[in-house]
């Protein structure tokens, strides 16, 4: 009668614990893909804005054309890439980010050139 009981309650930890990480593991993979995807599109993104830079600095003005024909391309492919993907949300968040840190940025100048003013003052 004990093993029976023994037998049930194993079995029946063993199923619960079977489909719990059978659950987990779809979101993970789903995570997991999704993840990669996200940092594939943030690689995308550094490469745009070196070639960006690349654009406005002098020692490249001679392949200018070159430069902005890539950027386009890039351009291209991660609009593809987050339409395809479904990134969305991702990029409205990256957006944000660069907000913020503009917005930060600036704070931090004008902090800077308050200080400034008031050790002069003082």
């Amino acid at each position: 009668m004990k093993n029976e009981e023994f037998k049930d309650k194993d079995f029946h930890h063993r199923g619960n614990r079977h489909k719990r990480d059978h659950d987990h593991h779809h979101r993970g993979a789903k995570t997991f893909r999704r993840g990669r995807a996200i940092a594939f599109l943030e690689m995308m993104n550094l490469k745009r804005s070196t070639l960006k830079q690349q654009i406005n600095a002098r020692e490249f003005q001679s392949i200018d054309q070159i430069l902005i024909g890539e950027l386009k391309a890039i351009e291209n492919v991660i609009n593809e890439f987050v339409q395809l993907f479904e990134l969305h949300e991702f990029e409205a968040n990256e957006e944000d980010l660069k907000e913020t840190e503009e917005e930060e940025t600036t704070s931090l100048s004008t902090n800077d050139s308050l200080d400034n003013t008031q050790e002069k003052n003082d």
